[in-house]
């Protein structure tokens, strides 16, 4: 065994200081992946014009998801083999060569596949940092620097969609890929310096090829399907069948390989560490139930709430700020408390009966109130966030931080996309409404009744509460072990192992 890395204490000479230069570096590299997210949505309109083609627009967003979402366990096994200051430099690089093709792209088509390039980059730096983040501090101290994570989130949340607009009507839309290439250039010098005194926790590994292209494959044809039921084609259709039934026979292979390859590509010990497990799947289905309503939330400032499409965006700040105060009240409360599940368990309980008033008071809300509300239910929710990650963080190995970190990320983005699919086959489906379903263009152009859309965002409320109520059960069954709090003590834990 290689202890080469794990009798290191470097992480004790790290201080305070020292770590906030790393997360400096690293936070810029998050704010790329996280920025680009959320940028090109208001740019879309004006590319599908200026390119020619507005019928695959979608594709612009779509591959970008899939690759990045695909890639995110491969990222965390590549850092545990080659270090984590190697493979984010690389992801930086594809990313920002990604994004100079983006730029430069003649056709819609050729953007889709600079997207995708962009994507392979762009779905590790996320997993990456929070890795980094595990190796610098340890879980004891960890949750008060998730909240810079946060941070990060909750201004490219805002900042993308306001600058994506702006620079399509006043610049052109390429300028938002060409800002990538300054961004990403001190993102690179930064973090290469930073970096260069990360402890290091690598041994050497063999990648398992076989099952990352199995992952992978599985992965993008399970997404496909998401993306494509019940807006290209209906979710019974050959296409979207062939896909599902696809994507599970490519699961049951790469569930095969696990079992049979000699090292795996995710350590059956991992998903077998039941904290790992429950961690990952509460946070998952918290998370997707948050991005479930902040893309469909507009939806019902439009339609129900009356408001302009400009004003319907303000309305998701409670949504955005208050999952930042619950992630930060969160992470401080692990430094201090033995028992710390009981703040997400307590906030998650709030956001149960936030919502339950949602259901019960859907359409008859004044705006104010129905915003306050939407501000308690994320704090509630945001309480989750970082002790689901640095409890994961703390179950197992430094050595196989990288890989548990991107696995957990990974399943997230995948449980997301799941739940984003169903709150689409409530509102485009309309399910529960009078009526075979809804399309698309009625709701865009407000011609759905008042009534049907206060009964669709019922059914959406009941849906959260569905998803937050799951996400506390199996936070309730996640083991609450004790946090190491002695870097050291911490490496020679896992040197022993």
């Amino acid at each position: 065994m290689d202890q080469r890395a794990e009798t290191q204490p470097t992480q004790a000479a790290l201080s305070h200081a020292d770590i906030r230069k790393i997360m400096l570096g690293i936070m810029l590299a998050m704010f790329l992946a996280a920025l680009d997210q959320t940028i090109v949505a208001t740019a879309m309109p004006t590319i599908g014009r200026e390119l020619g083609d507005v019928t695959h627009l979608p594709w612009v967003v779509t591959s970008y998801l899939l690759a990045s979402t695909a890639v995110t366990p491969l990222y965390g096994k590549l850092a545990d083999i080659h270090g984590r200051r190697v493979v984010l430099l690389g992801g930086i690089v594809i990313f920002v060569l990604g994004s100079a093709a983006c730029a430069l792209a003649p056709s819609l088509w050729l953007l889709v596949v600079a997207r995708f390039l962009q994507g392979l980059g762009g779905g590790g730096l996320i997993a990456l940092a929070q890795t980094i983040i595990g190796d610098m501090v340890p879980p004891r101290e960890r949750g008060r620097y998730q909240v810079y994570i946060a941070s990060v989130f909750f201004s490219s949340s805002l900042l993308g969609p306001v600058l994506g607009g702006l620079i399509a009507e006043t610049l052109h839309w390429s300028v938002i890929f060409w800002i990538n290439l300054p961004l990403g250039l001190l993102a690179y010098l930064m973090t290469d310096r930073a970096l260069r005194r990360l402890p290091r926790h690598e041994r050497r590994h063999a990648l398992d090829v076989l099952g990352a292209l199995l992952m992978t494959g599985a992965t993008m044809t399970l997404l496909l399907a998401l993306s494509w039921g019940g807006v290209r084609f209906p979710w019974g259709s050959p296409q979207i069948l062939g896909l599902v039934a696809g994507s599970a026979l490519l699961w049951a292979c790469f569930g095969w390989r696990l079992r049979t390859a000699r090292e795996p590509l995710i350590p059956l010990a991992i998903l077998a560490n039941p904290v790992v497990r429950h961690g990952t799947i509460a946070a998952g289905f918290g998370m997707g139930t948050f991005i479930g309503l902040t893309i469909y939330l507009p939806l019902y400032f439009e339609t129900v709430a009356g408001l302009s499409a400009a004003r319907s965006g303000l309305g998701l700040l409670p949504l955005t700020c208050g999952t930042v105060i619950g992630a930060t009240s969160s992470g401080r409360a692990l430094t201090r408390l033995v028992h710390y599940k009981r703040v997400p368990v307590a906030g998650l309980c709030v956001a149960l009966l936030g919502t339950a008033v949602l259901i019960a008071f859907a359409g008859r809300l004044p705006l104010v109130a129905f915003c306050l509300l939407l501000g308690v239910i994320s704090v509630g929710f945001g309480m989750l966030l970082p002790v689901a990650t640095v409890s994961i963080q703390n179950a197992v190995p430094l050595h196989q931080l990288g890989t548990a970190t991107a696995t957990a990320n990974f399943f997230r983005q995948i449980g997301g996309a799941l739940i984003v699919a169903v709150f689409g086959a409530i509102v485009i489906g309309g399910i529960g409404a009078s009526g075979p379903g809804l399309h698309a263009e009625a709701l865009q152009l407000g011609s759905v009744a008042r009534e049907t859309m206060v009964r669709l965002f019922q059914y959406v409320f009941a849906a959260t509460f569905a998803g937050f109520a799951l996400a506390l059960f199996f936070l309730l069954r996640m083991k609450e072990l004790p946090l190491r709090g002695n870097a050291v003590q911490a490496a020679r834990e896992v040197a022993a192992e």
